[in-house]
């Protein structure tokens, strides 16, 4: 792999046309054409291919990518780096690219959950931001490495005052309510009981809430009546 269009055949060899049909549908605010079609275990393999090949940094060096696909192998890339202070300056540098749900998701890394005073700094930077990502990738990584023992009132309330238009935004705060209360039931209750969270994140959180194996049956009921 010497060349960026070398990626892009790779990619086209592992094209699945049913399952672009299927991705596509789940990432409406992204055109079908920028879909190749490729399944996500087959992108995180491919992506420690082009880590192993070498030609990692000149890949990700280049934005904005076309597809869909090369979008996620910039992240599972970004994912596989273990110096902290790299890999702050990649995602800064990606971030503002990044256009769709998926992608913002799956930028994980243990990197971050050994450095979270580091982080908590681009956090702060982050959910401010006016670009919807950011903010959703601020939101995901409070719900990841800040509830359960380090849970603290201060970040749910980092939560509550997002004020975003955004769907993918607002599902993003509603996820955060719904597994703070899988985690941390007690402290988040006042959060759906009194009137601190907007309706419709309340009623979504609730919603997903009640879904999760993690929530008691007598939490569930509980959050059922501030439905």
């Amino acid at each position: 792999m010497t060349e960026k269009i070398n990626i892009l055949q790779e990619l086209r060899v592992l094209q699945d046309k049913k399952y672009k049909d299927f991705n596509s549908a789940l990432i409406p605010n992204i055109s079908k054409d920028l879909f190749i079609g490729v399944r996500t275990p087959k992108l995180r393999k491919l992506a420690k291919e082009i880590i192993k090949s070498g030609f990692d940094k000149n890949f990700i060096s280049k934005l904005p990518h076309k597809y869909f696909e090369e979008n996620q192998l910039h992240a599972f890339i970004l994912s596989e780096i273990k110096d902290f202070n790299v890999l702050i300056k990649e995602i800064e540098r990606f971030l503002p690219y990044v256009d769709n749900w998926a992608t913002c998701d799956q930028m994980n890394s243990k990197i971050f959950r050994k450095n979270t005073d580091a982080l908590y700094e681009y956090i702060c930077k982050w959910i401010k931001s006016k670009h919807v990502y950011s903010v959703r990738f601020a939101i995901k990584n409070l719900m990841q490495y800040w509830l359960g023992d380090k849970f603290d009132v201060k970040y749910a309330d980092m939560v509550v005052n997002v004020k975003s238009d955004d769907y993918y935004v607002n599902m993003m705060r509603a996820w955060y309510f719904a597994t703070a209360a899988a985690k941390n039931f007690d402290e988040i209750l006042p959060y759906f009981k009194n009137g601190i969270l907007d309706d419709w994140t309340r009623l979504q959180a609730i919603k997903k809430a009640c879904e999760s194996y993690r929530v008691s049956d007598k939490n569930k009921e509980i959050l059922r009546s501030f439905r």
